[in-house]
């Protein structure tokens, strides 16, 4: 049997974007759609946080198992090990096989050498998920140890096709940050402390709440939801001196609820714990991923957010130091990108607490 074009899989993985599926729905069903010109034997698609790089989400089909994927989030986090995702996500290409980056010795690499190999895999080929201005996830095709290694065109198919999987990951993110909001049962923060092997020594009511709201989106359940773990992973590189990013992230729980989780470290040497903070996400938080979510510009931010606070085009062109037909070309842009129609339809859709958000500054880190 022929392999598809790549112009006929991005055709598909084009049409599966538009079907408006949840994250698990459309994970899966890119999945099949790489696999007609990919062969592999398990899949895990990845959701980030495009300010930090941190998992928010996993989609995992025969893949490693929950206690297994921690220790991965360990290795992941202290970025030490090849092909990490961060890297990948400013590398050209944006797509790696462990076969190669090892020089075909795969226990080269820590997370083979001690989680992957273990449970019968081979090689792997990574991927993140770039759009046109963020990072939106990242992908990991996986191979049975007896399986042939990916090869340098699998690897450039998948570069092909990463663009659509990106699209459909920001799809879902951007539903998921404009849709409506759960009920606040509980509005307040919450804090759980860690053991170094990323288990729980402490928590208070309103932490294990929350901990038991994120293990409702992981299937199959694990002992620590994931993105606590990727959060403290963070916060113990941080501390080393190895991170780039902050120990932060933006996540939305089974229940529909946003929240911030923040890492940071307790004490030095080897038995450190790990303090993570969970808190409910406000507007500021979550308007620069909804200014990401749409791709608006830096330009159309600043227009959005002027919008907002009920300036006229007049006076946004005079705030901004443009001309009134270069305020509305950029409305019109804004209003294509946001599916709406007018000022008062884009302020409702995007503005949905009782102020205007900052689109053009990161909440604090």
């Amino acid at each position: 049997m022929a392999t598809p074009s790549p112009q006929r899989l991005r055709a598909d993985l084009a049409s599966l974007v538009h079907r408006e599926y949840g994250l698990r729905e459309f994970a899966l069903g890119a999945a099949r759609i790489l696999r007609r010109a990919v062969p592999f034997d398990g899949v895990c698609v990845l959701t980030l946080d495009p300010a930090t790089l941190l998992p928010t989400g996993e989609v995992v089909e025969n893949g490693l198992p929950p206690e297994a994927t921690a220790r991965m989030t360990h290795i992941e986090m202290a970025g030490r090990d090849f092909n990490n995702f961060s890297a990948l996500a400013h590398a050209s290409p944006r797509v790696a096989t462990l076969s190669e980056a090892t020089g075909g010795d795969l226990d080269r690499s820590v997370r083979h050498r001690d989680v992957r190999r273990e449970h019968g895999f081979g090689d792997e080929l990574r991927a993140a998920l770039v759009g046109e201005r963020a990072t939106w996830g990242a992908l990991t095709l996986l191979r049975e140890r007896d399986g042939a290694d990916f090869t340098p065109r699998d690897a450039q198919i998948v570069a092909e096709l990463t663009p659509e999987v990106a699209e459909g990951l920001r799809r879902t993110v951007m539903r998921d940050a404009v849709g409506p909001a759960a009920a606040d049962e509980h509005r307040q923060a919450g804090t759980v402390v860690l053991e170094p092997d990323d288990s729980i020594a402490l928590a208070d009511p309103t932490g294990e709440a929350w901990v038991a709201d994120l293990l409702e989106r992981e299937t199959p359940r694990a002992a620590v939801p994931h993105v606590i773990v990727a959060v403290a992973g963070r916060a113990r590189a941080a501390a080393d001196g190895d991170a780039t990013a902050a120990a932060r992230v933006r996540v939305r729980t089974a229940s529909g609820r946003w929240l911030v989780i923040r890492g940071s470290i307790a004490g030095d040497g080897p038995d450190r714990r790990s303090v993570v903070t969970l808190a409910p996400a406000g507007t500021p938080e979550l308007a620069p991923l909804i200014a990401d979510a749409y791709e608006l510009t830096e330009r159309e931010r600043a227009v959005t957010q002027l919008v907002a606070q009920g300036l006229s085009t007049e006076a946004i062109a005079q705030r901004l130091f443009l001309s009134p037909w270069t305020v509305q070309d950029h409305l019109k842009a804004i209003f294509e990108k946001t599916g709406t129609g007018t000022r008062g339809e884009l302020v409702a859709h995007l503005f949905f607490e009782h102020y205007a958000p900052r689109l053009t500054e990161p909440a604090e880190h």
